[in-house]
């Protein structure tokens, strides 16, 4: 039987710090090329989060004590192609309301009511009209939508043990995954074996993607989705891969390996450089620590390694305030963690970064999705990364101070590491941190092993 404990708790706690009526809108499934042929449906995570499943076309409402689900019951010509669909009493039960009514009655209940809206701008538009008021986007809020959206990141910041639980099974899931990919590179012909490989454990585990997977040996390209390319001895992979639980719940992983199953001297050396600071990160985690100068602490380490190597040239402070490094580590160190892979993201920066604070113009650290102290059951990516990027590395030949900076002949010997990025999923406890995502292998040693039994 469902424990509903933590889900109650979480409608309480909004109730007490929210005295407005909610309703919160799952959205509805779109239609890819015509009307009949839709894309998978994925709910609002603000209405999973205290609805605690999927329902496509509900709004949930909240006012106090009160708690109902609108929505409209499939038609007998539904049961036709998709099957009969649960009761009335079965769907009260299944998300614990007083109420399961139609949605036509939801426009007595919209006075005075604050939302979230949805991201979509045509499901936006028909939210909009159901509350008959204007929506701006989600992350242009304002009155009792904001205070809304206040009052659900403060719940959503900190996780609770429910949502620690789902995130965990969601990770577990991406490490069998991973494993599976690690596994079968040396015996696959392109990089879409390896992805085909990595999402079939998703689907057999009954779990979709959290995102779209990233399989790629061309590293470089930070967001690749593209897996066309053939898999060719001395080439690195980097795998950037999670499942998502059938509540939405996400995990964020990545690894990089060798698809010959070794390390070259050039490839091991940049690694060890981005491991370091993946586990000093890790280490330095902890309640009240800013995000933001554990980013500083990672960057700091891979200029340091950089600069042992002979890639970097000068003095170590002047390195640091040029930020050089941004040339070879050009985004954030992490993000949050939770119902969305970039968890509430779809607010902007609302709840990234803690009130009155900006990005940054600082190229690099203006990409730093997160900025505000650390809490206990956040959870938190760290994931450090060297790539060589065509673009920036040409503006950076030319560029004052930074071309002198960079000693081009030594660079030129790293041409096999095309891209390293290291990510793991990071519980913040009352002490410090624990990596949830451990048991997935990231030394040198460890990766070579693993795929040469």
């Amino acid at each position: 039987m469902k424990n509903y404990s933590n889900l109650l708790a979480r409608r309480r706690q909004l109730a007490a710090s929210l005295h407005l009526p909610v309703l919160l809108f799952a959205g509805d499934r779109l239609s890819r090329n015509f009307r009949a042929n839709k894309y998978p449906f994925r709910a609002s995570s603000h209405f999973l989060y205290f609805a605690g499943a999927p329902l496509a076309g509900a709004v949930l409402f909240l006012d106090g004590d009160r708690q109902i689900i609108f929505f409209d019951l499939p038609t007998s010509d539904d049961a036709l192609w998709h099957g009969e669909f649960m009761g009335v009493e079965a769907l009260q039960s299944k998300f614990a309301v007083d109420e399961i009514l139609p949605k036509s009655a939801l426009s007595k209940y919209v006075q005075g009511a604050a939302t979230i809206p949805l991201t979509d701008p045509f499901q936006r538009l028909e939210q909009s009209q159901a509350l008959k008021r204007p929506l701006t986007a989600p992350n242009q809020l304002s009155g009792g939508d904001r205070q809304l959206a206040e009052a659900i990141i403060n719940l959503r910041l900190q996780h609770d043990d429910g949502a620690i639980a789902e995130i965990k099974k969601a990770i577990n899931v991406s490490i069998e995954a991973h494993q599976r990919g690690m596994k079968t590179a040396q015996k696959m012909q392109t990089e879409t074996s390896v992805r085909a490989a990595i999402e079939g454990h998703f689907l057999e585990e009954q779990m979709p993607c959290a995102y779209h997977s990233i399989v790629s040996t061309a590293g470089e390209v930070l967001h690749n989705e593209s897996s066309p390319n053939d898999l060719k001895a001395g080439d690195l992979l980097l795998v950037d891969a999670g499942a998502e639980t059938s509540c939405g719940w996400a995990s964020d992983l990545t690894r990089t390996y060798p698809i010959s199953g070794k390390f070259s001297p050039t490839q091991r050396d940049i690694y060890k450089i981005v491991l370091e600071a993946h586990d000093q990160a890790i280490t330095a985690l902890k309640p009240t620590a800013e995000f933001r100068d554990i980013h500083r602490l990672a960057t700091k380490i891979i200029t340091e390694g950089l600069l042992d190597l002979g890639i970097l040239q000068g003095k170590l402070d002047d390195l640091i305030t040029e930020n050089i490094t941004a040339t070879f580590f050009p985004h954030g160190l992490g993000h949050l963690l939770g119902l969305d892979v970039h968890d509430m993201e779809d607010l902007g920066d609302l709840a990234g970064y803690a009130p009155n604070r900006q990005r940054s113009e600082q190229f690099g650290e203006c990409f730093l999705r997160l900025n505000r102290p650390l809490r206990e059951n956040m959870v938190v990516t760290i994931e450090p990364g060297f790539y060589q990027v065509p673009a920036i590395l040409g503006d950076r030949r030319t560029q004052k101070p930074f071309k002198s900076m960079i000693n081009w002949e030594k660079l030129e010997q790293f041409q096999d590491v095309r891209g390293i990025r290291i990510e793991d999923d990071i519980q913040i406890t009352a002490n410090g941190a624990i990596n949830l995502s451990q048991a997935l292998i990231t030394s040198v040693d460890d990766l070579e092993n693993f795929m040469n039994p």
